[in-house]
């Protein structure tokens, strides 16, 4: 009976060392990436772009003109690096507010092989056309994490796209011919954020909104996956995919007519976190 009590008594004290030291090891195995921790985290990143631009601007007398591609017709770069700025900053355990900037402006000379429309103007077949078309995209938004883990997020939040285009078209004979439009694009977003380990992770958002209101009717997508690596405290860095997609019809008297611009490709990026 003694032995029998003692066993007892030797195999509960094993089994509640045993269990005691699994919990303290599955507990130490959960990753603890400052990307989930952190308060602030700064964002500075290259952008390597395909450009896909097709814009129309209609005369001052009515209708929305015909749909230039600007890649194809007027030679402007279908490759280009872009840098972009971001912030989040973790206002709450769960709730954040982000921001980030990018901007590109390109312009080209092209003779034409055919009659372009633009605007009030007319471009005729071997004319040597000078064009530009700049774009850039401020995106604010506020979000609420509905799951959060110590290596693990999901959310989701409400922001806006602050989008400006600018579009010109000249040659050495005519004056030039261009307009720009501001449009303010309200989107939902969903995020997410996943630890691998201490130093590895991967972050995703997906911005979408299709409205009509004002003198704007069109959609928006914006989608980034980004895989991140920290190996000291505060910096790190990494790789990701990036597209952007804007349609709008514009009815504004700055610019009457239709704006497609589509923007993919890889990003690099250097993080700081506090």
């Amino acid at each position: 009976m003694r032995v029998t009590r003692s066993l007892l008594l030797n195999s509960v004290l094993a089994t509640t060392v045993v269990c005691g030291t699994h919990a303290a090891f599955a507990e130490d195995v959960i990753p603890n990436h400052p990307l989930l921790s952190d308060s602030f985290l700064f964002t500075l990143s290259g952008f390597y772009s395909r450009n896909a631009t097709n814009a129309a601007l209609g005369p001052s007398g009515g209708g929305t003109g015909v749909s230039v591609d600007f890649e194809d017709t007027l030679d402007l770069s279908e490759r280009d690096a872009t840098p972009m700025i971001g912030v989040v900053w973790r206002a709450t355990d769960r709730w954040r507010l982000e921001a980030e900037y990018f901007e590109l402006k390109r312009d080209a000379t092209r003779r034409l092989s055919a009659d372009l429309e633009w605007g009030d103007a007319t471009y005729t077949a071997g004319s040597d056309v000078d064009s530009t078309f700049n774009v850039s995209d401020t995106r604010i938004s506020a979000g609420y994490s509905f799951f959060r883990t110590r290596d693990k997020e999901l959310g989701a939040g409400v922001g806006l796209h602050i989008s400006k285009l600018e579009a010109s078209l000249g040659t050495t004979n005519m004056a030039t011919e261009g307009s720009d439009v501001t449009a303010p694009l309200p989107v939902i977003n969903l995020y997410g954020a996943f630890a691998l380990t201490d130093t590895w992770a991967i972050r995703l958002r997906t911005d979408w909104l299709s409205l009509t209101y004002g003198d704007y009717s069109g959609d928006i997508r914006d989608m980034s996956i980004d895989v991140n690596y920290q190996p000291w405290r505060h910096l790190g860095m990494g790789f990701g995919v990036r597209n952007l997609v804007m349609d709008l019809d514009v009815d504004a008297s700055d610019w009457h007519g239709q704006a497609r611009v589509n923007f993919q490709g890889p990003t690099a990026f250097v993080t700081a976190s506090f």
